[in-house]
């Protein structure tokens, strides 16, 4: 059975069995504690029934206690100090893997929480997972992108806080142009960018970070903005496009659409989601964005088996 249709046929049996399945679901794959020690004598808990909760708690009934030591079963997971049920919590995550489309209303109306405040709290989980897993990617690998199989297109764009009708409070992304530059690098029908949140368009901010990420020697695609009329010089293939005149370059059929259909992809997330409020906010939104096309697609289950796999290793399971 498909990782994903375990998962939302789990989430459906919402009885006091199913919770029990559910926990033992979760346990065996290690994202609830499966063994659990008292923090006064050290000695294993016992995993007993309860009347309220999840419906099972860790129990400690040495003599030597003054009283019953107890831990929720979701001690030490990423379920812990949230009211929201436990298949909720699995539906969200489902539909947090399907690419980030779903708004926060739809799942108010779905009954997966009860506030718009809760969802938050429950995205930002999963961001802060997604950006420890990405941080450790790079950490690793490097992120590199291009070689022999491989282009890449470049281009900038800018991320200015949007508000509804004008109106409101401003953002601190508003007052101030906040240019996001990307690189997309193609391979069949594979993308993967690398999202950078860079304070100005100039060579000194843009060219270290293309020969940080691109391999020597590779293709590279963009417009024909002046600092990148440098790349050459550095050992790369570099073809341009002039859109004051053509999308489509005639003489080498070069083009950076696939980037442009990329900014309006990951802008609608994020003004979706706002996002880009403030600065830390849009650079969690850009990694996860990355983590997903860098690994939630690359995992043999998919997104959602790479989230859970991450949450596995970002609370120590």
């Amino acid at each position: 059975m498909a990782l994903g249709t375990k998962v939302v046929s789990l989430c459906e049996q919402t009885s006091r069995r199913g919770t029990r399945r559910l926990i033992e679901w979760l346990q065996k794959h290690r994202l609830m504690k499966s063994r659990m020690k008292c923090r006064l004598c050290k000695k294993k808990m016992k995993f007993q029934k309860t009347q309220t909760g999840d419906g099972y708690q860790w129990e400690c009934k040495k003599r030597t206690h003054s009283k019953k030591v107890k831990k929720t079963c979701r001690a030490g997971s990423v379920f812990e100090k949230s009211k929201v049920t436990l298949q909720n919590w699995m539906k969200f995550m489902y539909r947090y893997c399907q690419g980030l489309r779903l708004r926060q209303v739809d799942m108010m109306q779905d009954g997966i929480a009860g506030s718009s405040a809760t969802l938050s709290k429950m995205s930002q989980k999963l961001r802060l997972v997604c950006k420890d897993a990405l941080k450790r990617y790079k950490k690793k690998t490097g992120q590199s992108m291009g070689g022999r199989t491989e282009f890449i297109v470049i281009d900038e764009s800018n991320f200015r806080h949007k508000r509804k009708y004008g109106r409101g409070r401003v953002g601190g992304t508003w007052k101030r142009k906040k240019w996001v530059f990307g690189m997309l690098a193609i391979k069949a029908q594979r993308r993967r960018p690398i999202l950078r949140l860079v304070e100005r368009r100039s060579r000194n901010h843009l060219i270290p970070i293309i020969r940080r990420h691109v391999r020597p020697g590779s293709t590279i695609l963009s417009d024909e903005w002046r600092p990148y009329r440098a790349l050459t010089g550095l050992g790369y293939s570099h073809y341009s496009v002039n859109h004051s005149k053509f999308f489509v370059n005639p003489n080498h059929g070069g083009h950076t659409q696939h980037i442009e259909r990329a900014w309006s992809t990951y802008k609608s997330q994020i003004w979706r989601l706002r996002g880009n409020k403030t600065e830390k906010l849009l650079k969690e939104h850009l990694a996860c964005i990355e983590w997903t096309y860098w690994m939630g697609m690359e995992h043999r289950y998919g997104p959602l088996g790479r989230l859970l796999k991450d949450i596995r290793k970002y609370y120590c399971i």
